[in-house]
Formats: structure tokens, C-alpha cells, sequence
């Protein structure tokens, strides 16, 4: 791959805000911080671990779309609002990142919209997958 590529979650807020879900370049995918929100039925749950699994839907289209996945993540960053929903993101964190290991940071702190738990941003390298 070469050359800078945008690649679009179908979020409004894209647009308006003047950012993409993801930009390609060459060989390199970096994945703005991503939410909870369900963009196709205009949803959120509730719930840290519902949210940060739609998060990583999210994210792995967005990957899939630049030609990765979620297997090629070498840096997370997680943000959750409050220090006691560690315990209900870290099993999903296991489930999606168990066998990847990126490394990853994962900081408190307070995002735009109230009914958002946790916000995800990677950083991935086609072709970097573990036995690739």
C-alpha cells in the first residue's frame, strides 16, 4: 500500500468534527479513538463491556476496510471515565487482545458525550499479525 487513504466509519460527526475513523498510510493504520455507539442503529448501551464490544466492531471494519485486522493492533490506548469499569473492560480486552498482546495504555478521564464509558484508539501494521 501507499499513499494516504481516509476511510469513513458513516459517522456524521466525521464530517463535522473534520476527522476520519481511520487513516491508511502505506502499510500503517491508525484508528481514531472509538466509541460505543452503534452508528448504524443510532444506539449506545449502558453497559462498559456491551460498549467497548461495539467499540471493537467498530474498529475491526475499520481495519477490514484498510485491508488489516484486529490481529495486526501493535498499540491500544483505552479510556474509560471512571477507575471501576476496569473490571468489566479487561475481560473483553482478553477476549479481542489475549493472544495479540499490543502494547497499551489505558488512562481515566472524561469524554464528550456522558453516555460514553470507554473510548478505544489503535494503532495497527498490515501484515504484523503474531505468525504472520
Amino acid at each position: 500500500m501507499t499513499g494516504r487513504r481516509l476511510i469513513s466509519g458513516g459517522s456524521e460527526f466525521e464530517r463535522i468534527a473534520g476527522y476520519s475513523r481511520a487513516v491508511v498510510e502505506g502499510d500503517w493504520v491508525f484508528v481514531s479513538g472509538t466509541t460505543g455507539f452503534d452508528y448504524a442503529a443510532g444506539t449506545i448501551s449502558d453497559d462498559v463491556a456491551e460498549q467497548a464490544r461495539q467499540t471493537f466492531r467498530t474498529i475491526a471494519a475499520a481495519l477490514a476496510e484498510a485491508g488489516a485486522s484486529l490481529s495486526d493492533v501493535v498499540r491500544a490506548r483505552y479510556h474509560i471515565t471512571d477507575a471501576a469499569f476496569w473490571n468489566e473492560l479487561h475481560p473483553v480486552l482478553g477476549e479481542v487482545f489475549g493472544e495479540i498482546r499490543p502494547a497499551a495504555t489505558c488512562v481515566v478521564s472524561g469524554l464528550i458525550d456522558p453516555r460514553m464509558k470507554v473510548e478505544i484508539e489503535v494503532t495497527a501494521r498490515v501484515g504484523s499479525a503474531p505468525g504472520v
